[in-house]
């Protein structure tokens, strides 16, 4: 099997001017007003094609390309339980492989993906994504985070971040709202030695697409993350979802950068970061926190992002923002 490395050499980028016409999600599907994952995902499939089976979760993307008896897929398409996408996926790769073998289909090139949210991945089926990524299956695992449950009433998840207000952690006088801080599931993915992983945010669109193609190259399992903004849930205007995913990469709050055979590239490297104040700012889940608090938190931030640079070899400091693919 070839290395990541190996399999991504003389990669072709997507060209802004020629982007793919294909639409493998079509229009007229029931998202929220100013949905940030829609859009991803809407990315994502334009950049995998047609020749692609997805299995999804129960979530927000199931539910609103899938009411029945219309669908929003133009793809094979699956709906599984809360937790098992991964497993799923694992199984359509490997019984393909096995038709396959046998001669009973003919042979040609299909991306097999499983998708859920950040409470389908981090925490529900987290389990089915650890056996999936150990056992080594040819498939692409989305994780579209928009922390927390949002589908069925914006509970938190273990990848709410620390400090925001949710319906199971309410912020009050004793409660700061979310207690714990974001679970990093990609670096889960890269102790598993999965050989491509990605962080990915619907502003920087052609980064994502062309990270979801390189996931689609590579030998093995591949894990995309992907910042999905989310207006219901985090109390912003439906027009200001891109903006804030913009300021989620300008505050170092969600670095973008991708993990080839264990090796970290930084796809945006932030000199001059914006604070998360400004981030917290447009986000009514945020607003009942002090300077006090929000102090805290860049604190952790600015720790974070230089432990991140540190694995890719890099220190703080540098040439801009960086160059968009």
């Amino acid at each position: 099997m070839k290395s990541a490395a190996e399999a991504l050499k003389g990669f072709k980028k997507f060209n802004p001017k020629k982007l793919p016409v294909e639409e493998p999600l079509s229009p007229g599907h029931r998202a929220c007003q100013g949905c940030g994952e829609v859009l991803a995902l809407r990315q994502i499939m334009k950049a995998l094609g047609h020749d692609t089976i997805v299995a999804s979760a129960t979530g927000c993307m199931e539910i609103i390309t899938s009411s029945f008896p219309q669908s929003a897929w133009r793809v094979p398409w699956i709906h599984v339980a809360f937790e098992n996408a991964a497993a799923v996926a694992s199984g359509i790769e490997a019984g393909y492989k096995a038709l396959t073998r046998k001669g009973k289909i003919p042979e040609k090139k299909i991306t097999f993906v499983g998708m859920g949210g950040d409470g389908a991945t981090a925490d529900i089926g987290l389990q089915a994504l650890s056996g999936a990524l150990e056992r080594g299956h040819n498939f692409i695992y989305l994780c579209f985070d928009n922390e927390a449950y949002m589908n069925t009433g914006i509970q938190r998840s273990s990848s709410t971040p620390y400090g925001a207000a949710t319906t199971t952690s309410p912020a009050g006088k004793k409660s700061i709202g979310q207690s714990t801080w974001k679970k990093n599931v990609a670096a889960i993915a890269v102790a598993h030695k999965a050989p491509y992983v990605a962080t990915c945010n619907p502003y920087y669109y052609l980064d994502l697409m062309n990270k979801a193609k390189k996931a689609s190259l590579v030998e093995g399992p591949a894990y995309l993350h992907i910042y999905s903004p989310c207006p219901t849930g985090w109390r912003c205007n439906p027009e200001e979802a891109l903006a804030t995913a913009r300021l989620a990469v300008q505050t170092k709050v969600f670095p973008l950068y991708e993990v080839i055979d264990g090796k970290y590239v930084i796809s945006r490297k932030i000199t001059k970061p914006k604070p998360v104040s400004e981030y917290f700012a447009i986000q009514r889940r945020f607003r009942h926190l002090t300077e006090t608090d929000i102090a805290y938190i860049q604190q952790r931030v600015d720790e974070e992002y230089d432990n991140l640079l540190a694995l890719a070899g890099e220190t703080p400091g540098g040439e801009g923002e960086g160059k968009e693919e």
